[in-house]
């Protein structure tokens, strides 16, 4: 018998009986429960929706088992929360090597301001066959989408009326807001024909939405066009300005989309009104008189090639109904960077059931040498000292990531105003918890984002401006020249490696007991065998019944080992890749102060 399959009987030897909840299909091995959220913090609705199509984004931060699945992805399946029914779903993308995937899933019901529903992802079966469905995934009122993912040719419809484009001179880009998207270059357009599915009809209403990223203000651009004899209904930008225009209506210029941003647009024509929502908001509405109309759509531009778009285009979707304020909120807070809308759990294996099993793990322990006991209690004050860790690092990440977030949305406000405005000095409690992240963290003031290592570049960044213009800050007399500037970027990746050290400090335990413990286990095992078969010899009693006790001891050290470092590792690499994101935020955020002080005190 092997020293793995002497770990292995311990172990199973130690694993407590119990009966295997319900499981939809035992031919899967593998599934994961995801949350839709609701409430405020999550989609905030404020009404219930029904069989809308969710967007499972799978990727390292909420999935890291790729290679338990099949490698195109053919083994998903979705259920219900009942863990009875299967759900319609197709996949948009699924790339095992770079560990990403994006499904759509329609799910049965959206309950308003709550956490109630959820589902199942389940996988791990070789032999399963592909069930995607994507015209399954939509409800009859959705009468086109473009994912864009095609490698060549217009766009394909993937609902059931397959309005696919007919022609399509934009350009494919491989990363776009969700996969794949298209470039419009002011030139390039994609026609879409005119079929009974895409009319808008006056007691219906219709719905154009999409995820749209322009280069820079526009020149009366179109994003789209219906194009009906002497009629058009036309969705452009102006600027950076929004409009929606019917005949002689058209609404004000109050719905604005930022340059170099994804940001989601909706029209919405019903109810006698032209509405636009910007970003899942209302941003402009106009009384306007419908009536049945149709004809040749036309995306990125006028149908007699004008008013050409530039920019993306992601994710295209139209109605043949009105969508309420809430459905278009929905897809943005489930489709957009940082999307809240799913929460996703803890994947779970199947286990077999048995409930006859016995637990020596008591017998075991008592036959633990001295040696061992020693090696146990080292291993357990590693273990301690990782959990603390951890668990400090989680509580400490969870605060920075708020703080960040609270403090991008309040510089990302900021536009064209003075970028110094968010700072304020630093107080008694800041100096005291300076060196203790953790602590300003837990007990330190929060008003104006202190635990934010974007904040202290930010205020680094400041103080260096300060130093230069002089105190009377926004004064853009004197003006910073560009060495002044390369100056406060350096201040900037100065302050931006301190952050980072800080963010990193500590991490080094964790390494100690992911490849220390283990090391240390098999110290302990291996004294631990070499007492036993010393004292075999010793006695010359070579039965299995004076062995086994022995060597099932010994191995207890090994499992004490792996007991330190398997969850070492799995926080280690959990808190590493929440650490790198915000490395990557920090140097972004970096390039993107400095522009604004640029623009500001040039």
């Amino acid at each position: 018998m092997t020293m793995i399959s002497r770990l292995a009987f311990v172990l199973l030897l130690c694993l407590p009986a119990f009966a295997q909840a319900s499981w939809w299909n035992k031919d899967w091995s593998y599934r994961k429960q995801i949350t839709v959220d609701t409430t405020a913090a999550g989609a905030g609705l404020t009404s219930g929706l029904q069989d809308v199509p969710v967007l499972v984004r799978l990727h390292t931060g909420n999935f890291t088992y790729f290679l338990d699945m099949k490698s195109d992805g053919s083994d998903l399946r979705f259920i219900a929360g009942d863990d009875k029914t299967p759900l319609k779903y197709h996949v948009e993308k699924f790339d095992p090597i770079n560990e990403m995937a994006l499904i759509w899933v329609k799910v049965p019901q959206l309950p308003a301001a709550a956490k109630t529903e959820n589902f199942w992802m389940y996988y791990g079966n070789s032999d399963a066959k592909a069930a995607g469905d994507a015209a399954g995934t939509y409800d009859v009122a959705q009468s086109l989408v473009y994912h864009f993912g095609e490698a060549a040719g217009a766009p394909k419809d993937e609902t059931a009326y397959g309005n696919n484009a007919s022609a399509s001179t934009a350009q494919p880009i491989p990363a776009g807001l969700i996969g794949a998207g298209e470039h419009f270059d002011g030139k390039g357009a994609i026609t879409i024909p005119a079929t009974p599915s895409l009319r808008l009809t006056a007691d219906k209403g219709w719905t154009f939405s999409a995820w749209v990223k322009i280069d820079g203000p526009q020149q009366d651009a179109y994003l789209m066009q219906m194009q009906d004899g002497g009629q058009a209904l036309v969705l452009g930008i102006s600027g950076t300005d929004l409009y929606a225009r019917l005949g002689g209506a058209q609404t004000p210029a109050t719905a604005q989309v930022a340059p170099g941003a994804w940001h989601h647009v909706a029209l919405v024509a019903g109810s006698g009104a032209l509405t636009l929502y910007v970003d899942g908001a209302q941003a402009a509405t106009v009384p306007a008189p419908l009536q049945d109309m149709g004809g040749v759509i036309t995306v990125g531009g006028a149908s007699d090639q004008t008013h050409g778009f530039v920019g993306d285009l992601d994710e295209l979707g139209i109605a043949a109904t009105v969508r309420s304020a809430d459905w278009i909120r929905a897809e943005v807070r489930g489709e957009g960077v940082g999307a809240n809308l799913l929460a996703y759990g803890e994947d779970k294996q199947l286990q077999g059931s048995d409930s006859g099993s016995t637990s020596y793990f008591g017998v075991i322990l008592s036959n633990v040498t001295s040696d061992g006991w020693v090696v146990i209690i080292v291993l357990s004050v590693m273990a301690a000292i990782s959990w603390v860790v951890m668990l400090g690092k989680g509580l400490l990440i969870s605060r920075i990531h708020g703080d960040n977030k609270k403090f991008l949305r309040e510089f990302e406000q900021l536009g064209g105003a003075d970028p110094a405005r968010l700072d304020a000095p630093e107080d008694d409690t800041e100096r005291d918890f300076q060196d203790s992240p953790l602590s300003m963290a837990l007990f330190g003031k929060h008003d104006h984002f202190q635990s934010s290592p974007l904040y202290r570049i930010y205020h680094a960044g400041v103080r260096q401006v300060k130093s230069r213009v002089g105190t009377a800050v926004g004064a853009q007399a004197s003006g910073l020249s560009p060495q002044a500037i390369a100056a406060i970027r350096a201040a900037l990746d100065a302050a931006q490696v301190r952050e980072t050290q800080r963010l990193n400090a500590q991490m080094v335990l964790l390494t100690i007991a992911i490849s220390g413990g283990p090391f240390l286990g098999l110290l302990g095992t291996v004294v631990g065998v070499m007492i036993t078969f010393a004292a075999i010899a010793a006695t010359g009693d070579v039965n299995v019944a004076a062995i086994a006790p022995g060597i099932a001891a010994a191995l207890v050290a090994t499992v004490a080992g792996l007991a330190v470092a398997i969850p070492a590792l799995f926080g280690y690499n959990y808190l590493g890749s929440r650490i790198k994101d915000m490395v990557a935020d920090m140097h972004v955020f970096i390039d993107e102060f400095v522009t604004k002080i640029a623009e500001h005190y040039a």
